[in-house]
């Protein structure tokens, strides 16, 4: 070969050498960049807003682990958001509606010392002065008031890139990228009415821990023995209650005294004792104690007035609510909701506990009464 044709030869070798050689250094920033790993955006909800809701001003939670290999100083983050997944240098469109002009940088784990740079929509940017990050940290970065994109059920990407400059210019040393969606919201309606439970029966029991008028029981109710002057006569019967009526309800008994044909059991018309051998008809709504004229009869309201951090607000009424002491009017309340103020309550089970004494001469006959309990409630 002549030695023209051996320097052609060799400059050619030359442009090819130096050729590969700008390749290595200037790969638009991107060649050598590390995939940064277990990478995932949160939508957190923001103060009124749910975290996916479209327009929603809510939080953006970046995690993600930075490469085990490449760069371990990092002096800037940037994270583009767009409409397509693609590489940092891929053409970007900003999701619509989307804005990071308000943004804030409220927590940083991992790597910190970062403060943010928002004064370009859709492309914030973390910056602190470089400083080294071992390979394989863990990160997170929450970003507060951003603007969802408004656009209903859309998909959008964030790109997240790594530089050693402190603001995003240069290559670009690691880099990932991150899905997330906005979301149509669920709204669920459901409407409480004004709502009274009211039932009477010999017993009423309860599901679950509560009250429940399903189980009430036959209405007809005995004496747990017959009428003696000697001996006091006693016998239950419960009703439960609940409302949310604002100012609660009250519970009136309405009836006639113990009746045989013409002959009657006098009702005591103010609160006392029960007193053998005389004519009394009576009833409370308490556990009452063994006397020596009234037998141990009754259960207290259950829920007691009070519990549950004051939700069961049923109580006896005055008249009704001393142990061993009975009256019977009919028309009066016999209990309502006002324990710590008129109110609604929860439900609660009461039970009526009567007394019946007779003299020695009281008549022969089978005595009984209906008697009619209306709770009202006032809304």
């Amino acid at each position: 070969m002549s030695a023209s044709g051996r320097r052609i030869v060799s400059s050619l070798l030359a442009v090819l050498v130096l050729s590969s050689v700008f390749y290595v250094i200037w790969p638009n920033g991107t060649a050598y960049a590390n995939q940064i790993t277990v990478r995932s955006l949160t939508l957190e909800a923001g103060v009124t807003d749910g975290g996916s809701k479209p327009g929603g001003v809510v939080k953006h939670f970046f995690a993600f682990t930075l490469p085990s290999v490449g760069s371990t100083s990092v002096g800037s983050i940037e994270f583009l958001y767009c409409t397509t997944a693609g590489a940092l240098t891929d053409p970007c469109t900003t999701p619509t509606g989307l804005v990071t002009t308000s943004a804030t940088l409220t927590s940083q784990t991992g790597a910190t010392g970062f403060s943010i740079v928002n004064t370009t929509n859709g492309a914030p940017y973390l910056t602190r002065t470089v400083a080294s990050v071992p390979a394989g940290t863990a990160v997170t970065y929450e970003l507060s008031t951003v603007t969802n994109p408004t656009t209903t059920n859309q998909t959008f990407y964030v790109r997240i890139a790594t530089f050693l400059s402190t603001n995003i210019t240069g290559g670009s040393t690691d880099t990932g990228t991150v899905a997330a969606s906005t979301a149509t919201q669920i709204v669920l309606t459901g409407v409480m009415p004004e709502s009274l439970i009211f039932c009477t029966g010999a017993t009423v029991s309860t599901t679950s821990s509560v009250p429940d008028c399903a189980t009430a029981t036959s209405g007809a109710v005995s004496f747990n023995q017959l009428f003696s002057p000697t001996d006091t006569a006693t016998a239950t019967s419960q009703m439960a209650a609940s409302t949310n009526a604002g100012s609660g309800y009250s519970i009136t008994v309405n009836g006639p005294t113990m009746t045989s044909g013409s002959n009657t059991v006098t009702a005591m018309a103010a609160a006392a004792a029960g007193v053998r051998g005389t004519s009394q008809f009576g009833l409370n709504l308490r556990a009452n104690t063994t006397t020596t004229s009234t037998p141990a009869v009754g259960i207290d309201v259950a829920p007691a007035a009070g519990a549950g951090g004051g939700t069961y607000k049923g109580e006896p009424a005055s008249g009704y609510s001393t142990i061993d002491q009975f009256k019977f009017v009919s028309g009066n309340s016999v209990a309502d909701s006002s324990f710590g103020g008129a109110g609604p309550t929860d439900a609660q089970i009461f039970t009526v506990s009567y007394i019946v004494n007779v003299p020695g001469s009281q008549a022969a006959g089978t005595y009984t009464t209906t008697l009619t309990y209306i709770c009202t409630p006032t809304f």
